[in-house]
């Protein structure tokens, strides 16, 4: 186990008892029936109006100095109406109040029979205040007090509660009439009210006391184990053999919707005590999470129940786990301790940074799921454990830490660093310039290598667009040099690598754009085509040697008897189409003429790979609509070339069939096959017949739909076996009609 850890679990195991010295929020609850001496009863929510009527019954409220009890306005303006003078009700309410007490009791760390006293009402208007104080012992065994906010329209009036060094803020306004803020707080602790701003803050004030025990008890003092867990986390961020993370389960449940730093419970808010104040002090950061280990694996039969056995059906199968093989171990649910969004998404874990690292082991797993064995695949499983638990890391080590979340986190961190460096207008020496720049870093050393990449994959150009915003060239290298030009790249890249690149020196920029063409182009063809056309585009000698990155382009692009790629390789290449031609004839036209003559003489060199249908004919007439192409000698050989396609294509015969005969393509010797192609060449047949089972007439189907055969096939489905009926139709010829169509409209487009 990690030293620290070790450390970290003996100063948490020396806390005195669980709890803290103050705990509280805000509760729906069944709502008291409330009636005051001279107002009657009090209505949800007080109305201002109401609200007056409790301060025109009420005194002023003293507070007491030394053995004095004096009312001064200047330490505490309250209105304050006695218990004598109010009656607290309602079905519902003596179990509301019990748990409200037991809610503080959890929270405060204390056990044992507890009561709970009504001691006053107590009315803030605006302006009304309470200064720092410690209350007293108002009856035996008194240990705590437990403050209960009405629902009321009012602003300001946060309790404030301070003991060891310490200070919780406490807003217990009830945002709806069903609602109660409630605190509790030890006697010894010093705390205010701050003033209230607007209307009237109402509420009841108990004293809380031990039944049995006449002792008051005061909050606990965790000091002497902060103290220890800080030291043990100073040395963190320097110490080389300690993980980056570690992570303590709490001992107690906690669902996603309970789990915050307010809401811990027993020995758990002890540790959150102690660890707050370490953390903060040894410059870590400290945050809770859902701590889960889900594995899957094989499985195996034990037995059939029932036999002999009374307590199950005969007949009922049973699994027992036989193989693990995969352990999926994920953070998740970030809490930060100030109870706001960590902004984080799942982190993995390892289960060294576990305290200890045999946390889980004695855990019953949380789910378990046993699938049984289908097909050629046997019995498997899924099981998952769960536990809550806080997570540290030094704030040092904060980015090395994000990373291990992967670029889900990492780039919209990235991205808030930029955005924020940017409005400060620091300069390249700023540390907000320099931890964005550390954040780079490790996201290049971690960036997955893989050359698949989705079509919805933006992550590599978002980032490439941050660096050039960070001006960081050294990381816009390291990124087109190690990723981009290793093979990792897509067509969505280009826009932010030409951004990226003209920040580069400009043979730099030249060498490596050379380098990705050279490494992509046999399989993403268009994707380079579109990224030559952006560096012709871009600013006069942004890009460097444009010459040299189009030649490098023509050199590598797909063709006849090309090299393919390289083994192990398993990108499929995408085809090269017409918008390819396009680009790199003008990417190629607008550099050099001779250079786009060049290209043009290799695409008409690759039949195979760049079809005249497919590929040359369309960018042809897509060039023609460009106004400046008129004067490129590369787009006048690719026009002519286009032409000369298509005359020879138009001056071929065309008429309809004059009888029935058809071109027989199929290339089955079987005797159905046999038959229907001395049908399909038979001048004066229009039908074939085969009346035959099921899997001959499909044979025959599947035989026709893999050639190109001039007839339309349907079943006949009366009687047995049922009948496959084939009719010529003159399918071919439609096509060629439509062909020459096409051709003749494509030949007057180029002028011919």
């Amino acid at each position: 186990m990690s030293s620290i850890g070790a450390q970290l679990l003996e100063s948490l195991g020396s806390v005195e008892r669980p709890g803290d010295f103050c705990f509280g929020g805000v509760r729906e609850v069944f709502m008291p029936a409330i009636d005051v001496d001279g107002v009657g009863r009090i209505a949800f929510p007080i109305l201002p109006a109401q609200a007056a009527q409790l301060v025109a019954v009420a005194e002023a409220a003293p507070y007491g100095r030394g053995e004095e009890t004096v009312v001064d306005r200047d330490v505490r303006r309250t209105w304050q109406i006695d218990s004598a003078k109010a009656r607290i009700g309602g079905r519902q309410w003596e179990k509301t109040l019990a748990e409200f007490v037991d809610a503080v009791a959890v929270g405060l760390g204390v056990s044992g029979p507890i009561e709970a006293e009504f001691y006053k009402l107590l009315v803030y208007d605006a302006g009304g205040f309470f200064v720092g104080h410690r209350d007293t012992e108002k009856v035996p065994g008194m240990f705590a007090t437990m403050v209960l906010v009405l629902p009321s329209n009012h602003g300001g009036g946060e309790l404030v509660v301070r003991h060891a060094g310490r200070e919780a803020a406490l807003d217990l306004h009830p945002e709806e009439p069903s609602e109660i803020g409630f605190a509790g707080f030890y006697a010894d602790c010093v705390h205010e009210v701050r003033p209230v701003t607007t209307g009237f803050r109402i509420n009841l004030v108990y004293n809380l006391r031990f039944i049995d025990k006449s002792r008051p008890l005061n909050a606990p003092d965790y000091r002497a184990e902060q103290a220890r867990a800080a030291g043990a986390l100073r040395g963190w961020a320097g110490a080389a053999d300690e993980p980056d993370k570690l992570i303590l389960p709490l001992e107690h449940a906690y669902t996603p919707a309970e789990l915050s730093f307010g809401a811990l419970k027993g020995a758990d808010a002890g540790a959150a005590s102690v660890l707050l104040e370490a953390a903060a002090e040894a410059d870590c950061d400290l945050h809770l999470a859902l701590v889960s280990i889900e594995e899957t694996g094989t499985a195996e039969h034990t037995a059939y129940f029932g036999h002999g056995s009374r307590n199950r059906d005969r007949g009922e199968e049973s699994f027992e786990v036989s193989e693990v093989y995969d352990r999926a171990l994920i953070l998740s649910e970030w809490r930060r301790p100030d109870g706001g969004s960590a902004g984080f998404g799942d982190f993995p874990f390892t289960e060294d940074e576990l305290c200890p690292p045999d946390a889980f082991g004695d855990l019953e797993p949380d789910e378990v799921h046993f699938h049984e064995a289908t097909g050629n695949e046997g019995a498997s499983f899924e099981r998952t454990y769960r536990r809550a638990g806080f997570v540290l890391w030094p704030v040092a080590r904060r980015l090395a830490v994000l990373n291990q979340a992967g670029l889900g986190t990492t780039l919209p961190y990235l991205e808030g660093l930029t955005a924020r460096w940017e409005a400060s207008g620091a300069s390249m020496d700023s540390p907000l310039w320099r931890e964005a720049d550390t954040l780079a870093g490790h996201m290049l050393r971690s960036w997955p290598r893989a050359s698949w990449r989705s079509k919805d994959d933006e992550q590599a150009g978002r980032t490439l667009d941050l660096l050039a915003r960070l001006r960081n060239g050294k990381r816009i290298d390291a990124f087109l040099a190690e990723l981009s030009a290793e093979g990792h790249y897509a067509a969505s890249d280009n826009g932010a690598i030409v951004r990226a690149a003209a920040l580069l020196p400009s043979e730099r920029a030249t060498e490596l754009l050379v380098k990705i063409v050279e490494r992509n182009a046999p399989a993403h063809a268009g994707a380079c085509g579109d990224l030559l056309l952006r560096a012709v585009s871009a600013p006069a000698g942004a890009m460097g040697d444009l010459p040299r990155i189009g030649a490098a382009l023509i050199d590598a692009m797909p063709g006849d008897g090309a090299k393919r790629q390289e083994p192990g390789d398993w990108t499929r290449p995408a085809p090269a189409g017409p918008r390819f031609v396009v680009d790199l004839l003008a990417a190629a036209s607008r550099i050099d003429a001779g250079l786009a003559l060049h290209a043009v003489e290799r695409l008409l060199a690759s039949p195979k790979t760049y079809g005249a249908d497919d590929a040359l004919t369309p960018a042809a007439l897509a060039l023609a609509k460009l106004p400046e192409s008129a004067s490129w000698p590369a787009a006048a050989r690719l026009r002519e070339a286009s032409l000369g396609h298509l005359r020879r294509r138009i001056a071929l015969p065309l008429e309809p069939p004059r009888d029935w005969t058809r071109a027989n393509p199929l290339q089955c010797a079987c005797a159905d096959c046999l038959a229907l192609g001395a049908f399909l060449v038979a001048p004066d047949q229009q039908q074939w017949r085969l009346k035959a089972a099921q899997d001959r007439r499909s044979h025959v189907e599947h035989t026709v739909r893999n050639a190109p055969c001039d007839i339309d096939l349907s079943t006949e489905r009366r009687g047995s076996p049922h009948v496959l009926v084939a009719v010529k139709n003159d399918a071919s010829y439609q096509r060629r009609a439509r062909q020459r169509r096409e051709d003749l409209e494509h030949l007057a487009a180029l002028g011919g």
